[in-house]
């Protein structure tokens, strides 16, 4: 019978999720690794796998702990709450002061995308669902009655998660909250006014 192991698996998939987070996945090693979750190599081949199946698992946790305001955002009555959720959430989100700054999905390689790297190919997976899932939710917006049939969701949804992304550089560069509580302030001032009045991203 093997030796129960010594730690809790939970802290410590958190401890490696902000290692991940803090250094992406080229400048992490696995000395970073083992003392932040304060373990030895071989408890960590033996709890989590290599270095890159540990990443894996780090990211599901990423999406299921800091980044799950995102389902919360979704659930809103409204797409422009959704929207606006969602950029708020990503500001508290990419701002912490007990968390690196940015976003572990975006953030998380250096890889060109064109790569043939798993780790690549599953922050790019990654970030495509998360984008899928605000298209679908601002689809059935319009389904609703709530989004104007002018709008386009598959824009719309492009339109927000490319400005969280662009908030991920720019705090990971040192902005401060308030500087991109402005940018979500003026990109939801270009937001649809209500159903019957689309006046952005129009279909063509």
């Amino acid at each position: 019978m093997g030796r129960p192991r010594k730690f809790d698996v939970d802290e410590a998939l958190d401890r490696a999720v902000l290692v991940f987070w803090q250094l992406g996945y080229e400048r992490t090693t696995l000395t970073d690794l083992c003392e932040a979750m304060n373990i030895n190599r071989p408890s960590l081949y033996a709890a989590f796998g290599t270095k890159e199946q540990l990443f894996h698992r780090a990211l599901d946790r990423y999406a299921n702990g800091p980044h799950a305001y995102e389902a919360q955002a979704l659930a809103l009555p409204t797409a422009r709450e959704v929207a606006e959720a969602l950029l708020r959430g990503a500001v508290e989100r990419q701002t912490g002061a007990d968390t690196p700054h940015g976003c572990l999905a975006v953030l998380g390689a250096t890889t060109h995308p064109d790569s043939d790297s798993p780790v690549a190919r599953a922050l790019i997976t990654a970030r495509t669902a998360g984008e899928d899932v605000v298209r679908e939710r601002f689809a059935q917006a319009q389904v609703d009655g709530d989004l104007s049939t002018d709008a386009d969701p598959a824009e719309l949804a492009a339109y927000v998660r490319t400005v969280i992304y662009g908030m991920t550089v720019k705090a990971a560069g040192g902005a401060k909250r308030a500087e991109l509580e402005r940018v979500v302030d003026l990109a939801m001032r270009a937001w649809p006014a209500d159903a019957a009045n689309g006046n952005f991203l129009r279909r063509s």
